[in-house]
């Protein structure tokens, strides 16, 4: 398998968010608001990533606004905390519906995107999960695909698998520890793929480590690792239990590279392990704020300027989700749910995130990137394939 290396990144315009609109659009003031609604967490344990999605949210809809919104119509965000609850996930997605929303994006982490899931597919609302990851996301239990359902961000499989082919192939990794949190869908669902890839490549998995969500000291699995001899660690893990545990094995003298989903892609993670610390981690990534291209950083710029912090892929999430969504809508010509879903099937857009279209799952239909991070800075960026093996 051959990875190529990216040096550079596409130019998808000159302008921020693509100029998907007719030139000439104006918004007008009297014309009904399209209303988008946002159901992210903005508290509880994943409000570091519902708060990124909801500001590229934000700010997406501030240029649409700007570039003439969409259909001529203004365009609105109904953001509403779902505080990381399942329950509360469930009745925002029941409120949003009730309400009349055009359509909804969010929420970010699986298992509240589970809890909503019921509620979109009884009513047919157009909805874009923009970071969620599990493989079934845009399936009902009876294997069915969801029509009204997309999603941006590679599925669990995907990433375990990039992880999994460029350690062996690129990395010569032959031995590999697994760390899991038992308690998450996220950690779980990636570490059963990713052992089942390694294996099957000729790799062994030497010892897995178990722990709970929540958990802050990591010295009885780094000081169980320090007895055991491998090349490197994979840890799909949330960035709170992540760059703990990154600060501590590091400190402990563990310099194997460590491995990981896009649930590593946010500063917190270099916040909590420490810069010094932060050194051979690899994650899969579909934005990096230090991309050179005209659109990253007219985005990165912007953001900087509203929010005062860098954005990280959560928040490009966010925005691409708000602008795939007026695509369709555009080509649609209307805010007609069956309509929409039916337009964001020949979605060819290039976003933050890369070039944004959708297989027959409604999954993202291209390679992923890996970032190399080295002194909390991402120093490398290569192209993996973890499609599902045949």
């Amino acid at each position: 398998m051959k990875f190529r290396k990216v040096l550079s990144y596409l130019i998808a315009s000159m302008t921020l968010g693509s100029a998907i609109l007719p030139a000439t659009s104006v918004v007008q003031a009297q014309e009904e608001p399209i209303v988008i609604g946002a159901n992210y967490e903005l508290s509880g344990y994943s409000s570091s990533y519902g708060v990124a999605l909801t500001e590229g949210t934000e700010l997406a809809i501030e240029d649409l606004n700007e570039q003439g919104g969409i259909l001529g119509r203004p365009v609105e965000m109904q953001s509403i905390d779902n505080k990381s609850d399942k329950t509360e996930t469930a009745s925002v997605a029941s409120r949003m519906v009730n309400e009349g929303v055009a359509a909804i994006v969010g929420p970010g982490a699986t298992d509240m995107v589970n809890a909503q899931k019921p509620i979109i597919d009884e009513a047919g609302i157009t909805t874009i999960i923009p970071a969620a990851t599990a493989d079934d996301t845009t399936f009902r239990e009876d294997g069915s695909v969801i029509e009204n359902v997309y999603r941006l961000a590679f599925t669990y499989t995907y990433q375990a698998n990039a992880s999994a082919r460029f350690a062996f192939d690129e990395m010569d990794a032959r031995r590999a520890v697994v760390i899991t949190d038992t308690s998450n869908d996220y950690s779980t669902g990636q570490a059963e793929p990713f052992k089942v890839e390694f294996e099957r490549l000729g790799g062994e998995i030497v010892t897995e480590e178990f722990y709970q969500g929540g958990e802050q000291d990591f010295s009885a699995i780094v000081t169980n690792l320090m007895a055991q001899d491998f090349d490197i660690i994979y840890m799909p893990a949330f960035y709170t239990e992540g760059g703990l545990f990154i600060k501590q094995a590091r400190e402990f003298g563990l310099d194997q590279p460590v491995f990981s989903g896009h649930g590593f892609a946010t500063e917190t993670l270099v916040e909590l392990a420490g810069q010094e610390n932060a050194n051979d981690i690899y994650y899969t990534s579909q934005f990096y704020p230090g991309a050179e291209d005209e659109q990253s950083q007219a985005f990165v710029k912007a953001y900087q300027e509203k929010f005062n912090k860098t954005p990280d892929t959560f928040a490009a999430f966010g925005y691409d989700s708000v602008f795939v969504l007026a695509e369709a809508m555009e080509r649609a010509g209307s805010t007609d749910y069956e309509a929409v879903s039916q337009a964001l099937a020949d979605t060819n857009y290039q976003g933050l995130t890369g070039l944004v279209e959708f297989d027959e799952d409604h999954n993202p239909a291209n390679s992923a990137p890996m970032r190399k991070m080295v002194g909390g800075e991402i120093v490398d960026t290569f192209e993996v394939d973890g499609s599902k093996v045949e």
